[in-house]
């Protein structure tokens, strides 16, 4: 079923822009209505404006031609410096002058859907009921309702293909590989299983003894355990976690396109609701995502058959569960 559209005529395309610009998760579940718009336009010259620290995950796509980093984040930390505003009239001047045919606001609020307007051409967006900020609506040529209850890849799918008239009738592709990693750069032992550790939220984590028990049972499977960290509480608790293990090794700081050369290669994952958890998904690595205070139900790990959602609000997920499902890959 597709999406009613509400009004607003959509113009014969040729150069679109794709406004999403967070979070990591967002980003991602976006990639396989990406896969959609190339494979029935593939003529189409594809542009994203995204978040800067979310610009490597957009130029794993090979049909997105131009990323556009935004930097909404710092500019308001820094909005009175001359630097900033200089930045933000060179964004303004080259989406401009781009020559977009057409807009598509997959965000969904009032800052994405300001955005979106700097592209000079009509945007489609969400309908007032399935937009995150029905204030966003006004902006938009085209109006299209996805019921929330639908999964976020597939939401992202259903406006995509609403707002440029096509139908879907394939699985879901995020259509990325990572990158060849230069003869330099840092790797894990091999083979291994990556553990996704950390959370934004602490509402979010596993017990880190249920991590040290999991992380042993791998160990025994001859696997090394391979963990990612960012900020240094993080990086604290993956150390914590490393250390009870016989065969561990933190990642060091590193990008996110050189993370997906690592994720890519692992032998299966397990993670929290974290971005990380979806990056793998969506490199087709085996992965059971942990979920310990959120429903995994719109917004878990998307993919095929190695895509594993567990738990939930008032069901922590236990080591055994976790193992069972990864039985067929560690």
């Amino acid at each position: 079923m597709q999406p009613q559209k509400q009004n607003g005529i959509i113009p014969l395309m040729h150069k679109i822009l794709i406004v999403k610009t967070t979070s990591m998760g967002d980003v991602i579940q976006y990639l396989p209505a990406v896969t959609d718009l190339r494979a029935h336009f593939p003529d189409a010259q594809i542009d994203w404006l995204i978040e800067e620290p979310f610009a490597p995950l957009a130029r794993l796509h090979p049909a997105i031609r131009d990323v556009i980093p935004v930097a909404l984040r710092r500019w308001r930390r820094r909005l009175f410096l001359p630097s900033t505003w200089k930045q933000i009239i060179t964004l303004r001047k080259r989406l401009g002058s781009a020559g977009y045919s057409h807009v598509i606001d997959a965000q969904g609020l009032f800052k994405s859907a300001l955005l979106a307007r700097l592209g000079r051409a009509p945007i489609s967006g969400y309908g007032r009921g399935s937009a995150r900020e029905t204030l966003a609506t006004r902006f938009y040529a085209a109006h299209f309702d996805v019921s929330w209850e639908r999964h976020a890849v597939e939401r992202n799918r259903l406006l995509t293909a609403a707002a440029l008239g096509y139908g879907i009738d394939t699985s879901v592709d995020y259509g990325i590989h990572a990158q060849e990693p230069p003869a330099d750069a840092w790797r894990p032992t091999e083979p291994y299983a990556l553990l996704f550790t950390a959370s934004a939220r602490s509402e979010k984590l596993w017990p880190e003894p249920n991590w040290t028990e999991l992380g042993r049972a791998l160990n025994r499977k001859g696997l090394n355990c391979v963990l990612p960290a960012g900020n240094a509480s993080e990086r604290e608790r993956a150390q914590r976690i490393a250390q009870q293990l016989s065969h561990a090794q933190l990642i060091p700081p590193m990008g996110l396109d050189a993370l997906a050369t690592i994720i890519e290669r692992a032998q299966c994952a397990v993670g929290v609701d974290t971005g990380l958890s979806h990056l793998a998904a969506a490199l087709r690595v085996p992965i059971v995502a942990i979920y310990v205070a959120t429903e995994p139900g719109a917004n878990g790990v998307a993919g095929d058959r190695s895509a594993i959602n567990l738990g939930g609000p008032g069901h922590i997920p236990s080591v055994a569960e976790v193992l069972y499902h990864l039985r067929l890959w560690c």
